[in-house]
């Protein structure tokens, strides 16, 4: 291995227990961005993932936890919630000096603290557009994460999209709400969309094209246009006009009332995925 291959203090060793979808997202990302293969560890049980994980990234993974651990300067706890506490039990007694960063639904710090015996952590809320490097990302910090221990997650971040602070633990039940199941709520339109299209006589693949790139340029225009969506929706929806007849439909059937009933209803049951999971 070459020096170039080597941690060094530009790159901190960062140690991923679970090497799924969500830890292959900050991973792609982390390499792609110029971070040193040599500078990631993975524990991941699985022996086709952690192949997947050599031949995609040239990550060598682990089946199992052992004192390489304890070169890590964060610990990405990438595992399914209900698996977590079998997980960090072998972790345990080699991660407790390192900064502990959870991408888990529904597990909070004191549950965190307790399995990994650090104070040190940081609960992230990514979602699936990480996989392009289009995620958004909620981020809560624990009172003894320093400065330079954001910057390092904001770093590890970037690559996979946008991020932001919260300011307490609670809050992040509202992101996963917002923008963790987002993404769903996004297709849930285009597929509502692509029927409509198809009711009308367009082909399935005319209307999934164009319903797509709808979507998506309005999203893009929202996000680079200084008025807000609600002047946005106004400027096209001329009284009389087709865009007016389809939203007064909408509003009849009490559209976006429904919506918000969904994301209260999704936030809910965050928090009762976090009070079934302790802490």
């Amino acid at each position: 291995m070459s020096s170039a291959d080597q941690p060094t203090d530009s790159f901190p060793t960062i140690a991923f227990v679970g090497g799924g979808h969500m830890a292959s997202a900050l991973i792609g990302g982390l390499v792609g961005s110029g971070t040193p293969a040599a500078s990631i560890r993975v524990v991941e049980p699985v022996e086709a993932q952690r192949q997947v994980l050599l031949e995609r990234f040239g990550v060598q993974a682990q089946a199992a936890a052992d004192a390489a651990l304890q070169q890590a300067s964060v610990v990405v706890w990438a595992v399914k919630p209900q698996l977590f506490v079998e997980a960090a039990a072998p972790c345990a007694p080699f991660v407790g000096q390192a900064l502990q960063l959870s991408v888990m639904a529904g597990i909070r710090c004191a549950g965190i603290e307790a399995a990994t015996g650090s104070a040190r952590i940081v609960r992230a809320m990514p979602n699936t557009p990480a996989l392009i490097g289009q995620g958004m990302a909620g981020l809560y910090a624990r009172p003894g994460v320093t400065p330079a221990q954001q910057r390092l997650v904001e770093r590890l971040f970037k690559p996979t999209g946008r991020s932001l602070w919260v300011a307490q633990e609670a809050d992040l039940d509202a992101v996963t709400a917002l923008s963790g199941s987002g993404p769903a709520y996004g297709f849930y339109l285009i597929e509502a969309m692509v029927d409509a299209a198809q009711q009308m006589g367009l082909g399935a693949a005319q209307a999934q094209e164009m319903a797509i790139q709808t979507v998506l340029g309005a999203a893009l225009l929202a996000q680079q246009s200084p008025l807000s969506p609600a002047q946005l929706r106004a400027q096209v929806t001329s009284k009389g006009g087709t865009t007016h007849a389809a939203i007064t439909s909408l509003d009849a059937d009490g559209v976006k009332d429904a919506f918000v009933r969904a994301l209260l209803a999704a936030q809910t049951r965050a928090r009762e995925l976090g009070d079934a999971f302790g802490a």
